[in-house]
């Protein structure tokens, strides 16, 4: 996803009158405004991703938080829908057997048979990758392709 796709979803979420998903494309929309500010340059595409990513994380955790306290349902299925909504929006994670593959070719071409190399592993994976994998997955293939 680029920026202007991102700013033809929010032109769309209002057309459709989607509050829900005009709420959350605005808050990533946010994000990269900050960021360019920062830097001072156009944002690129991986850091749309970023931003999602970003976002995600952060409605996630007050999801995590909503869902512990247990006080506000409506607002616990709100959040539930923003986490879905972006989601959607982010390229498909790379899991299973073909992340299991990524992980073996990795290891053979920078010969790593040790697991206290796991670290320069997991990051080789998960660049390998472009960043769309669970890291915590990526950790476990590892550890049980090294032991």
């Amino acid at each position: 996803m680029d920026r202007e796709s991102l700013s033809a979803e929010i032109t769309a979420a209002m057309r459709a009158r989607d509050k829900l998903r005009l709420s959350i494309l605005r808050q990533v929309k946010n994000e990269l405004d900050m960021r360019e500010k920062e830097s001072g340059r156009q944002v690129e595409p991986a850091e749309v991703v970023a931003a999602l990513k970003k976002v995600l994380k952060q409605t996630s955790e007050t999801l995590e938080g909503s869902i512990k306290v247990d006080t506000d349902a409506e607002r616990t299925a709100h959040l539930t829908e923003q986490v879905a909504i972006l989601e959607a929006y982010l390229p498909a994670q790379v899991g299973g057997d073909s992340l299991r593959a990524i992980v073996k070719r990795v290891l053979d071409g920078a010969q790593i048979t040790e697991k206290r190399d796991m670290g320069r592993a997991i990051g080789a994976v998960v660049a390998e990758c472009g960043g769309n994998c669970d890291k915590a997955e990526v950790a476990r293939i590892v550890g049980e392709v090294l032991s």
